[in-house]
C-alpha cells in the first residue's frame, strides 16, 4: 500500500479526530496510490497514524476511514460498519424505521450518506473513494438492512469537486417515488426522487418535538377560563367558558396560533398540530413543497387547522410587519380630526390601508435553508438571518415565542446568537433563551470535527422593551 507522509509543521488536526487531510499538509507520497485507493498516513517521523482513501484531484487529498490498518474497503468492511450504524440507531431511536442510517464522517464512512425510509434506502455517494465502491456498498446494505429497494440521490455539486458527475437512479430492487414513514408519531410522505437532498431532513426530529410546550396555554388571552358547571344529568364537570360564560366547544381553544416559514414538507406544522395548535400558517416559496405539506397535513387529519401560503418568506414577513406598523399608526391617529391629520401629514384613517397583512402569531418558526454555503458567504448570510429574525420577532404576540434555526456550518453558534441579538435590539425586543439544541441522535458528532456542528436551533421568549 502506498504511503503519504505529512508535513512536520502541520496542525495536528488528524490526531484530534478530524478525518480530512488537505493537499497542503502532505510532504511526500511514496509508492503509486490509485485515485480513490487506500493509503497509509504517516507523520514526519514515519509513525503510522491512519488509513484513508486518496484523491489527487481533490483539495481534500485523503479522507480517513480508520486509525488502524485496513487492507481493503470490501463488502465485509462496509457490512461491519453498517451493522455498527444500525446498532446506534436502534439504541437511541428504538422502534423507529425512518432515520439517517449513515452520517458520513460521524459514522467513520466519509463521503457516504444513507437515509432509511422504512424498507427503502436512499444513498448519496459524495466522493470518488465511495463512488468506486458502489457495488460493495449496495451489497453490504442489502445484507445488513434487507431493503426492498435502494435509490441513489448523488445529484449534489460537491461531487464535481471530486471530478465526478451528478447521478440519480435505482441501485437495487424496487423504490417507489413516494414513500410514507412515521416520525414522532406522525405520518410523512417523502418524495425520494424530487425532494430536497434525499427527500427529507431527519436532523430536526427531536427539535420538532421540542415545540410541544409552546402549543398550549393560550386560551386565557381570549378570555377563556375553565369553570365547573352542572350538566343536565346533575353531574358536575369542568369545561372552558368564554367571557360571556358560554361553553367553548372548539377542542383546540387553548392552542397557539403558529406561523411556519420555509416549511418544505410541513414537518413543524405537523408537530404543531399534534401538540394542540389552534391555527397554523404553513408557508414556502415552492408550490411543490406546499403541495407536499398539504398532502402530509391531510394524511394526519389536520386540514381544518392549517392554511397554506406560497410566497417568499422574506417578503411575506416584511409585508406583515409593514401592515402591523401601518395599523398601529392609524390607531394612534384615529381620534385626531381630519384637518389635523392632513396638516401633520398623518394617514387618513377613512381610506383603506396601503399595506396588506398586519397579522401576528403566538409562535413564529423560522427554519430556512443554508444561507452560507461557503466562508465568503457569511457576511451576506448574517444580513439574511438578521432580516428574517428581526421581522419574525416583530410578528410574535407579546410573551410569545420565536423558534429559529440555522443549518449553515459557516454561521458559527456565537455569530448566530450575536446576529439574533442585533435583530432584537433593532426590533426593540427582549429575548429570553428557553432552549438551545443541535442535530438529532441519528446525526452524531465527532469531537474535533467542527463541520459536524452545523445545525443551531433555538427557542426564545419574546417581550417588548
Amino acid at each position: 500500500m502506498a504511503s503519504v507522509i505529512l508535513q512536520r509543521t502541520r496542525k495536528k488536526r488528524l490526531e484530534a479526530g478530524h478525518p480530512w487531510i488537505y493537499a497542503s499538509e502532505v510532504e511526500t507520497v511514496e509508492g503509486e496510490p490509485s485515485a480513490g485507493g487506500l493509503v497509509e498516513v504517516l507523520n514526519h517521523q514515519r509513525k503510522y497514524l491512519a488509513t484513508g482513501y486518496y484523491n489527487p484531484a481533490s483539495q481534500i487529498r485523503i479522507r480517513v476511514v480508520s486509525h488502524r490498518p485496513v487492507e481493503d474497503m470490501d463488502t465485509g468492511f462496509f457490512e461491519e460498519r453498517f451493522a455498527c450504524c444500525l446498532k446506534h440507531r436502534v439504541r437511541f431511536l428504538p422502534g423507529e424505521t425512518a432515520y439517517r442510517l449513515v452520517y458520513g464522517e460521524a459514522d467513520f464512512l466519509p463521503g457516504l450518506i444513507v437515509d432509511r425510509f422504512g424498507d427503502v434506502l436512499v444513498v448519496q455517494l459524495l466522493t470518488l473513494g465511495m463512488d468506486l465502491r458502489r457495488e460493495q456498498i449496495v451489497e453490504a446494505l442489502v445484507r445488513v438492512m434487507q431493503p426492498k429497494g435502494i435509490y441513489e440521490r448523488s445529484d449534489v455539486s460537491v461531487r464535481e469537486l471530486e471530478g465526478l458527475e451528478q447521478k440519480t437512479g435505482l441501485l437495487y430492487g424496487e423504490a417507489p417515488r413516494h414513500v410514507t414513514v412515521t416520525e414522532n408519531g406522525l405520518k410523512v410522505i417523502v418524495d425520494i426522487e424530487q425532494g430536497q437532498k434525499t427527500g427529507y431532513f431527519f436532523d430536526q426530529r427531536e427539535n420538532r418535538a421540542s415545540i410541544a410546550p409552546l402549543m398550549t396555554g393560550w386560551g386565557s388571552r381570549s378570555g377563556i377560563i375553565l369553570q365547573e358547571i352542572e350538566g343536565e344529568d346533575g353531574e358536575r364537570r369542568t369545561v372552558p367558558v368564554n367571557k360571556s360564560g358560554k361553553e367553548v366547544t372548539f377542542p383546540y381553544w387553548d392552542g397557539a396560533t403558529v406561523l411556519e416559514c420555509f416549511s418544505h414538507t410541513g414537518s413543524f406544522t405537523l408537530n404543531a398540530c399534534k401538540y394542540g395548535a389552534k391555527k397554523v400558517t404553513c408557508l414556502d416559496v415552492s408550490a411543490h413543497a406546499i403541495e407536499s405539506a398539504k398532502a402530509n397535513v391531510e394524511l394526519n387529519g389536520f386540514g381544518d387547522r392549517v392554511e397554506f401560503v406560497v410566497d417568499d418568506a422574506f417578503q411575506y414577513l416584511r409585508n406583515q410587519v409593514k401592515g402591523l406598523e401601518e395599523r398601529s399608526e392609524r390607531a394612534l391617529t384615529a381620534e385626531t380630526s381630519g384637518s389635523e391629520r392632513k396638516k401633520a401629514g398623518k394617514p387618513d384613517t377613512s381610506k383603506p390601508m396601503t399595506a396588506g397583512g398586519g397579522r401576528t402569531w403566538d409562535v413564529v418558526i423560522l427554519d430556512p435553508p443554508a444561507f452560507a454555503k461557503t466562508k465568503g458567504a457569511v457576511k451576506g448570510a448574517c444580513r439574511g438571518y438578521k432580516d428574517i429574525n428581526l421581522h419574525g420577532m416583530k410578528l410574535v404576540n407579546e410573551g410569545g415565542y420565536l423558534v429559529t434555526a440555522s443549518c449553515s456550518y459557516h454561521m458559527r453558534p456565537e455569530l448566530f446568537l450575536q446576529t439574533i441579538a442585533e435583530a432584537a435590539e433593532d426590533a426593540g425586543k427582549s429575548l429570553r433563551l428557553i432552549e438551545w439544541r443541535a442535530a438529532g441522535k441519528d446525526h452524531p458528532q465527532i469531537l474535533g470535527v467542527e463541520e459536524g456542528h452545523y445545525l443551531k436551533f433555538a427557542i426564545f421568549e419574546v417581550t417588548s422593551k
